[in-house]
Formats: structure tokens, C-alpha cells, sequence
């Protein structure tokens, strides 16, 4: 039975980059952040999300996840209904998915909010992906042309990296790319993966 490598971080800590890291040694990758914005785009999750915040988030029947964000990070009520909608999506085509790749002996499945979801409830083992705090602010404000204010919004909303790190079983320190391959190496060693890159 695949087994389910759960990968998660704060927001800034680079988990995504160490999932693709973890890609290049033949890992099926489930990034849900990916799935999810594109779910948020169907027809029936689009119905829910305008029942909820009404037309002011949409043009022309396009979602402007800016505005979107801006609402439910400032209001926790609001992230959690639109959490009610697109969690049940996406941990369904995560089923569909794990389905399609059966045959692999382990997937990442990567998500910022694995803890605060519950979904850390359904994986064999899991690997936090930390950096220190002024790292992450920087990174985020250059890759979202954002504010400092609203990334340190947007970790408040977050589980903090204790408490994350206490849940797991691997912790990677994210700040040279060449000593998170070293430590991917070595936590597929300790799970036993043997089909990896030299």
C-alpha cells in the first residue's frame, strides 16, 4: 500500500521548493495549493465560494484570489467557510489521485495547513520544512509583491514551527538548496526508499 509522506511548512519556508526537490528523485507529488486553485475554478466550488462572499470576489466569473485572501486573512470565521468549501474538494481528487499512483511505494503530499486541516491524521510519516522568520518575510514579500504586514497576518493564521515540529517526524532546515538534497537523501535512506539519485 503507498504510503503518504505528509510535507508541510509555514508560509515562506520553501516547502514547495523541497517538494519539487523531492519530485526530481522519482516522488509522485501532490501539491494542494496547485489542486486547489484550480478546484476553485469548477463550477460547483465557484456556486459555494458566491453563496459565501457574494459576487465582489469574482469578474466576469473569474475569482480574484486577491481580494479573496485579503477577506478571509483578516477575518478567521471567513478563512474557516472557505476552508469548509475547498478542503472537501481537494481531499477528494487527493483520493482520485492516490489512486492513480497506486503502484508507487511513497508520495509527498504537500499543504501549508496539514495540521490546522487534520490531514496530518492520514499520513504515514511527516516532514516539516522550517527557516528562520526574517527568511520567510523576505521570501514571501518578493514572491507575492506584498507587505511585510500582511505575510506576518497570514503566519499568525498558521501553526507556529514548535508546534508543527513537535507532530514530526523529519524536520528540514531550508536555507542552501544543496544540504536540503543532502537531508532528502538521508530521509529516503531512513524510510527505506532505495531508488533514489545518486
Amino acid at each position: 500500500m503507498t504510503k503518504i509522506i505528509g510535507l508541510t511548512g509555514g508560509i515562506g519556508s520553501g516547502k514547495t521548493t523541497v517538494a519539487n526537490l523531492f519530485s526530481t528523485f522519482g516522488i509522485p507529488v501532490y501539491i494542494t495549493d496547485i489542486e486547489a486553485r484550480n478546484l476553485m475554478q469548477s463550477v460547483a466550488v465557484i456556486n459555494q465560494i458566491k453563496n459565501i462572499f457574494g459576487n465582489s470576489v469574482f469578474e466576469k466569473d473569474l475569482l480574484i484570489k486577491d481580494k479573496l485572501s485579503e477577506i478571509v486573512f483578516k477575518d478567521k470565521n471567513k478563512l474557516a467557510q472557505l476552508n469548509a468549501i475547498v478542503h472537501p474538494a481537494v481531499k477528494e481528487h487527493f483520493q482520485q489521485w492516490l489512486l492513480e499512483h497506486k503502484s508507487y511505494p511513497f508520495i509527498i503530499y504537500e499543504t501549508a495547513i496539514l495540521f490546522e486541516s487534520g490531514s496530518y491524521k492520514d499520513c504515514d510519516f511527516i516532514i516539516t520544512v522550517v527557516a528562520p522568520l526574517e527568511t520567510r518575510i523576505q521570501r514571501v514579500i518578493k514572491r507575492d509583491k506584498t507587505t511585510r504586514e500582511k505575510v506576518l497576518e497570514r503566519i499568525k493564521n498558521q501553526w507556529n514551527d514548535e508546534q508543527k515540529s513537535s507532530k514530526s517526524d523529519f524536520i528540514l532546515e531550508n536555507i542552501n538548496l544543496e544540504m536540503v538534497n543532502l537531508e532528502i537523501v538521508k530521509i529516503l535512506k531512513l524510510l527505506g526508499i532505495k531508488q533514489i539519485k545518486s
